[in-house]
């Protein structure tokens, strides 16, 4: 068995795809998210604010930054009507897919400052139901489509997990990680790949820069493609070409006779999450705490449904690999 993490040939580009601005609850302007992240060498962004589609690439691509269509639709349910007690959310976004998701829409893309008015419910919802509703609602305006921050909107695993037609789910949101430590969702991750979604992670901002919690450049992901542009950046997205990050480098990883490998930055430990058996998987930690560790290596027992790694630094920053199925 020899399965590489990362394929084919490509450039390595740093992108957060969850990001707001003074368009919705932002603090900051569309052009000066663009210039806080170009200045901290990211070279795509996702300006994804609350409930309007937004599309600036006249206004701010160049060849060494782009920006990806998107927006963060939502459904809510309220405790009553009328009342503004949030109970639980689904927020979800939707980023310009690549030319195979854009011809399978069946209605007009969103337009540049088109409104997706959010969905309320009051008292009760089909959680599933909505959410797959959002989800086709999405993907039918050529949308590929992400599930965000579960945890911070207290749903249930039976109010998402079932939804078809994600290509993701965000599993570090660096800014409800600051706000109220709530931005960890592999476990609902792993749940999802135990049940044999093909479902990729991603770790974000959802920066609003308010003055009150530091909640950019902390979360992203590095995708591997042939060139800067929308169609290849969606479409390595789309088929998994990426690891997510809080900090470390995931260089190369993969699997070669049975045997998992990874080659990041240096770390304190690196952790093989394995899906099937209670037990797979392993914690590999370095071996003299003066030091640190660059390479890691795991034996499988060739059972496993899927592997992926886990690069965790000495502060706990975490850079995530998407799954190797091995089923």
């Amino acid at each position: 068995m020899d399965i590489k993490g990362f394929q084919g040939d490509g450039q390595w580009y740093k992108g957060n795809i969850h990001c707001h601005t003074t368009v919705s609850d932002g603090r900051l302007t569309p052009s000066q998210v663009v210039e806080l992240y170009k200045s901290n060498g990211y070279h795509f962004l996702a300006i994804s604010d609350h409930d309007v589609f937004s599309d600036y690439g006249s206004e701010f691509d160049d060849e060494n930054f782009i920006t990806l269509p998107a927006v963060e639709a939502a459904v809510v349910l309220v405790d009553k009507p009328g009342s503004t007690y949030c109970v639980k959310t689904h927020h979800i976004h939707g980023i310009l897919g690549p030319k195979p998701v854009r011809d399978k829409a069946s209605r007009a893309f969103y337009e540049h400052m088109e409104k997706v008015p959010f969905k309320p419910c009051a008292g009760t919802w089909d959680g599933a139901a909505e959410a797959q509703a959002l989800v086709d609602t999405l993907a039918s305006h050529g949308c590929m489509v992400m599930y965000n921050h579960p945890i911070w909107s207290k749903v249930r695993e039976s109010d998402f997990i079932d939804t078809k037609g994600i290509f993701a789910l965000e599993i570090f949101n660096y800014g409800t990680v600051n706000e109220s430590g709530t931005g960890y969702d592999t476990t609902y991750w792993d749940v999802m790949l135990r049940e044999g979604r093909r479902v990729y992670g991603v770790a974000s901002d959802d920066n609003h820069n308010t003055e009150f919690v530091q909640d950019s450049c902390g979360g992203f992901i590095v995708v591997k493609a042939p060139e800067l542009t929308h169609e290849a950046i969606t479409q390595a997205m789309l088929d998994g070409n990426f690891y997510s990050s809080a900090g470390p480098e995931i260089y190369d990883w993969g699997v070669h006779d049975n045997v998992a490998y990874v080659s990041c930055s240096p770390v304190e430990r690196v952790n093989f999450i394995a899906g099937n058996y209670v037990g797979a998987g392993a914690t590999v930690i370095r071996e003299n705490p003066e030091e640190s560790m660059d390479y890691a290596l795991y034996r499988l027992r060739g059972d496993e449904t899927y592997v992926r790694v886990e690069c965790v630094d000495e502060h706990g920053r975490t850079a995530w690999s998407n799954p190797i199925f091995l089923k």
